[in-house]
C-alpha cells in the first residue's frame, strides 16, 4: 500500500518506528527487553517509541480470537441502507456482531457477523436486515478462509436478559427461525441453544 506524503509527515515515522512495528506485526507478544536487543537500542528508548507510536494511533493491541483457527463461521454482508447510522445501531450490543463499515459505491455499508451455524447468519441478516425498512438490499457472502490470521474481539460476557439487544422488539421463542432450528437464538437470551457463548 502506498502511503501519502502527507501521511507520511502525519504519522512521522522513522527507520525504527517502521522496524518497531513490523517486529510486533510478525510477534505480537514480543517483549521490550527482547526488541531492544534485537533492534540494538536501549530498552527505554524502545518504549518511548511505544509509547509515541500508542499515542498516534500507528500502534494498538487487539485481543479477541483468531478466525483462522476458530471453529466459527463469518458473514459479510453487503448491505445499501437508507440511513447507515441506525442500521448499525441495531447491532452495537449484538454478540454475533464483529463490525460494520460505512463505505462507497453500490452497497453504502459493509456488516460483519460470526455464529456457530450459516443458518444462525443467514436467520441474523433475514430477520434483522431483509425486513427492515431501512435497508434496501442485503448480500450476504460466507466467508471461506483468510489469507493471513484474521483475529477480532468477540463480546463473551455480558448480562442475561429476556429481550435480545438488538431492540427491533423481537423475542427468539417466537420467531419462525428459531422455532424450526434454523437459528441458535440470541446468547443474551435464555433461548440460545448454541455452546461457545454458554
Amino acid at each position: 500500500m502506498l502511503i501519502s506524503e502527507s501521511m507520511k509527515e502525519f504519522l512521522d515515522l522513522d527507520k525504527r518506528d517502521r522496524e518497531i512495528l513490523s517486529l510486533y506485526e510478525k510477534h505480537p507478544e514480543m517483549s521490550q527487553s527482547e526488541m531492544a536487543e534485537k533492534l540494538k537500542i536501549s530498552q527505554p528508548s524502545v518504549s518511548a517509541r511505544i509509547h509515541k507510536l500508542k499515542q498516534k494511533g500507528a500502534l494498538s493491541h487487539i485481543v479477541g480470537m483468531n478466525l483462522k483457527k476458530v471453529s466459527l463461521y463469518m458473514a459479510k454482508v453487503d448491505v445499501i441502507a437508507n440511513n447507515t447510522s441506525s442500521v448499525l445501531d441495531i447491532f452495537k450490543d449484538c454478540p454475533y456482531f464483529l463490525n460494520g463499515l460505512i463505505v462507497s459505491g453500490k452497497h453504502n455499508l459493509c456488516l460483519f457477523f460470526v455464529g456457530e451455524d450459516i443458518s444462525t447468519l443467514e436467520a441474523i441478516v433475514d430477520g434483522h436486515l431483509r425486513s427492515n425498512p431501512l435497508v434496501r438490499a442485503a448480500e450476504v457472502s460466507i466467508v471461506i478462509a483468510t489469507m493471513k490470521d484474521f483475529i477480532m474481539p468477540i463480546k463473551m460476557n455480558f448480562d442475561l436478559s429476556d429481550t435480545p439487544p438488538c431492540g427491533n422488539g423481537c423475542d427468539c421463542k417466537d420467531c419462525s427461525h428459531h422455532i424450526s432450528n434454523r437459528c441458535m437464538g440470541c446468547p443474551v437470551t435464555n433461548s440460545y441453544n448454541g455452546k461457545i457463548w454458554k
